[in-house]
């Protein structure tokens, strides 16, 4: 007999889930502080770890064989999977860090895009953070959508609802969001586009990684010689958004958000709740 591991995590689990959340988003917040041309992804890697380790937790990237960094820092066509290192962030870059701490044996995973100012292109810069916004306002629809939703996958249509509703923009397929908890890529796949099956219900215990992963020009991509970087076949520029959100008893709680999403949800007219 094959026996499935549940999907759905018990109320004691889900508090065991906010320290390595909090961890994941001081990690973020600790990149936001010193994004600007002139410093390295190596840099921001560093800061990245620093702010992990003072919450108690670990790199959880650290824990994917291969893989040597806190981060992943996905640069301009770069999408996801981008490795740190000696490249120096210039003016109109646009920027997405994804970052996961592991603490108690417990995973968080978030991911955020920045766009670095230029002067000298403004026309560019405000393209690319329209592309940044529309990813994350997406991000945010599917996350409200998961508070009132009876089958996972109505989140992956209200993101691509969103998205297109916006422009001609460009949805990954390739890369989808997932389960979390003891690992950091578990079962659900959270799809951010339509698909016929409805997915699992959506009841208390569940987890999960919400993560949009949007493009100015053609979905299409390629990996890169480092085995890791996935970038855009044509060139475009791409923009990441993530966030661990778990379902409780009481409603949704955004384990990557200092104020359990909040401020991002009020546009929706959804209050998170703290896991008791």
């Amino acid at each position: 007999m094959i026996l499935r591991r549940s999907i759905y995590k018990t109320p004691a689990q889900l508090r065991d889930m906010v320290a390595p959340g909090l961890a994941t988003a001081a990690s973020l917040d600790a990149v936001a502080a010193a994004v600007a041309p002139g410093i390295s992804t190596l840099e921001l890697d560093s800061l990245a770890e620093q702010a992990i380790v003072a919450a108690g937790g670990a790199s959880n990237f650290q824990l994917e064989p291969g893989y040597h960094h806190t981060i992943c820092a996905s640069v301009n066509d770069e999408v996801v999977h981008g490795i740190p290192g000696s490249r120096i962030l210039q003016p109109g870059d646009i920027l997405s860090v994804d970052s996961g701490a592991i603490l108690g044996g417990w995973n968080g995973d978030a991911a955020r895009t920045f766009v670095l100012p230029d002067p000298a292109n403004p026309e560019r810069v405000e393209e690319r953070r329209r592309l940044s916004d529309v990813t994350e306002q997406s991000l945010w629809r599917g996350i409200a959508t998961l508070a009132s939703a009876r089958h996972l996958n109505e989140v992956g249509e209200a993101i691509e609802d969103h998205i297109l509703a916006q422009g001609d923009y460009g949805i990954l397929t390739d890369y989808i969001g997932h389960g979390i908890g003891r690992r950091m890529h578990e079962e659900p796949p959270v799809f951010n586009y339509r698909v016929r099956a409805k997915g699992p219900e959506v009841r208390p215990g569940l987890v999960v990684a919400i993560e949009p992963m949007v493009v100015l020009g053609d979905q299409e991509t390629y990996v890169k010689d480092d085995g890791w970087t996935v970038a855009t076949e044509d060139g475009s520029a791409a923009a990441h958004w993530e966030h661990s959100v778990a379902v409780h008893e009481g409603g949704i709680w955004v384990l990557t958000a200092a104020d359990g999403g909040a401020a991002g949800l009020a546009a929706f007219g959804v209050t998170p709740v703290p896991i008791a």
